[in-house]
Parts: structure tokens; C-alpha cells; sequence
């Protein structure tokens, strides 16, 4: 078994047939179907069974996945650190909330751009357990995502402060009549979302019960649910203002331990350091906004 081998295995398991691995690997169908029957007899166990619709995986094909896949994100990173010359260029995936995104991340990236015309940049949003699990996965570089993150795989840094406050309706009452309603609504983006759950954690931590969720997609829906009375939410201070406008909603501050989040920056503590990656982590550090936190 060589690492050719296990890329054949790994694009039939992935693309779920040999003719479309096959294409995918530029040769003939032959010549893959071979190499896995040649694979299976070397290990002495079957790693597809096959079916009209094209083959799933064994078990045995399940416990052999995860290697191959390590083998072709090893092989991918040997190619591009011998294609890393120092220059940053080539493609760059980076996640990051939506918040961080909205708030500190344009100035970033517009600098960046300019900076770097000949790197391809792609930033994709999302909850901070989607992106932790797509770096895990390498499937991301590195994201921007809610602090504490404890993982033995991952390193982080601190690059964004915020200060966290409850958004209400302008019409509401204070903080402890809205705390005090029964069948409080909270507006949240899905699960994983750490807003969502140090609201949680803070409305418990005061007594609220029998909890309803209301949950969207967007910071803008739940900003126009918030604004129309529909429930509360918690998101950073800065979004009011900056991104939008004041008397909208109702902002009602908290105390420090519930207010205070540090935006992290993660990668894989066994991935190269890319230039590209690394240009624009000195992008993000020198932002002017970088220790703005909330006054």
C-alpha cells in the first residue's frame, strides 16, 4: 500500500463511484477499479461494496478513510510549502462570524487585497462550533471565532475584543422587567452560535425559565424581530451604530463577566503557516480596531 494507493481509495470513497474517481484522476475506469481490487487483496478486506448506483464503504473502508484522508492533506501541504516561496499568493480559505465579519474584518481585507492582488481569498461565515469542526478539518485555514477555545489540535491568539449588551425592543422596559417576563422569546442564529449560548447561560444565571427560541439565519432578521418586539438577543455593542442605527433597538448593558468576549483567531497546530495566511494575520493585528474594545 503507497500513497498513490490511498488517493485512488480516497477519491472512489468520496466520489461514491469508480468512473467518477476515474475522471476525477484523469485515467480510465479500468486502471481504478484494479488498483482497488489490488488494495482490497494486499489488506485482505473488502473496502466497498458494490451496487448498481456505484459503492459505499465497508467498514473496514470506514476505518481506512481517515488515513487516506490524511495522507492527501499531507501531500497537498508538502506541495504547496515547496510552492511557498515567501511571496504570498495562491489561495487562502479563512472563516469567521458574521459579527467579526461585519465589524472588524472590511478594512482587513480591503488592505489585504491591495496588499496581495495575487493571493485568492475566500472568507466564509459561520457559528464558531462550524468553524472550529472546519479547521479541524482543514478544510479552513484558520477562522476568526468566540473565545475560549480549548482544543489540543488548535492554536489561538487573541485578535478582537468586544463588549457583548441585550438587545430589546426601544419599547421595552428595563433589563429586569424583560429578565422577568414569562415565556421569554430569545432571537438567536442556530445552534453552535456562542452568543446564543452565554445568552443562555445568562438568562439562567438570573432566573429566567420556560425559554423560546426564535431562530434565523442572519444577523438582520434577528435584529428586525428584535426592533419589532418579537424577543431579546445578545450581540456586540459596536454592530449599533456601525453597522446599524441608533434607537433601533434598545441596548441594556451587563455586567463584565457576561459582557466581555475575546475574538480568537485558530489554526491547526500541525499545518505550515502558508505566507498568504501569515500576511494577513499581520493585517488583522495591525487593524485599527484591533483592541477597540467597547467603551
Amino acid at each position: 500500500m503507497d500513497a498513490g494507493d490511498l488517493r485512488v481509495f480516497e477519491a472512489v470513497a468520496r466520489l461514491g463511484g469508480m468512473n467518477r474517481a476515474a475522471a476525477e484522476l484523469n485515467t480510465v475506469q479500468s486502471n481504478v477499479t484494479t488498483r482497488i481490487r489490488l488494495l482490497e487483496d494486499r489488506l485482505g478486506q473488502p473496502l466497498f461494496d458494490r451496487h448498481s448506483r456505484g459503492v459505499t464503504l465497508t467498514a473496514a473502508g470506514r476505518r481506512l478513510l481517515p488515513y487516506a484522508n490524511r495522507v492527501r492533506d499531507l501531500l497537498e501541504e508538502a506541495r504547496r510549502a515547496v510552492e511557498d516561496d515567501g511571496a504570498p499568493k495562491g489561495s487562502l480559505t479563512v472563516g469567521s462570524l458574521e459579527t467579526t465579519a461585519a465589524l472588524r474584518l472590511s478594512p482587513v481585507l480591503s488592505a489585504y487585497a491591495g496588499a496581495y492582488p495575487e493571493v485568492d481569498l475566500v472568507l466564509r461565515t459561520g457559528t464558531t462550533a462550524e468553524l472550529i469542526e472546519a479547521v479541524i478539518d482543514r478544510k479552513l485555514e484558520g477562522a476568526f471565532v468566540c473565545g475560549p477555545v480549548d482544543h489540543p489540535d488548535l492554536a489561538s491568539e487573541t485578535v478582537f475584543r468586544e463588549e457583548l449588551v441585550l438587545l430589546s425592543a426601544p419599547t421595552s422596559t428595563g433589563l429586569d422587567g424583560i429578565l422577568g417576563r414569562d415565556n421569554l422569546k430569545i432571537v438567536v442564529l442556530r445552534a453552535g452560535c456562542s452568543y446564543r449560548q452565554r445568552l443562555e447561560e445568562i438568562l439562567a444565571r438570573r432566573g429566567a425559565v420556560n425559554l423560546r427560541l426564535l431562530e434565523f439565519g442572519t444577523l438582520e432578521a434577528i435584529v428586525s424581530c428584535v426592533a419589532a418586539g418579537l424577543g431579546v438577543t445578545l450581540l456586540p455593542r459596536s454592530l449599533i451604530g456601525r453597522v446599524w442605527r441608533d434607537g433601533r433597538v434598545a441596548i441594556h448593558d451587563l455586567p463584565e463577566r457576561d459582557s466581555l468576549v475575546e475574538t480568537l483567531f485558530i489554526r491547526r497546530l500541525d499545518l505550515t503557516v502558508s505566507s498568504a495566511l501569515s500576511a494577513f494575520l499581520d493585517h488583522a493585528r495591525q487593524s485599527p480596531v484591533e483592541q477597540d474594545a467597547a467603551a
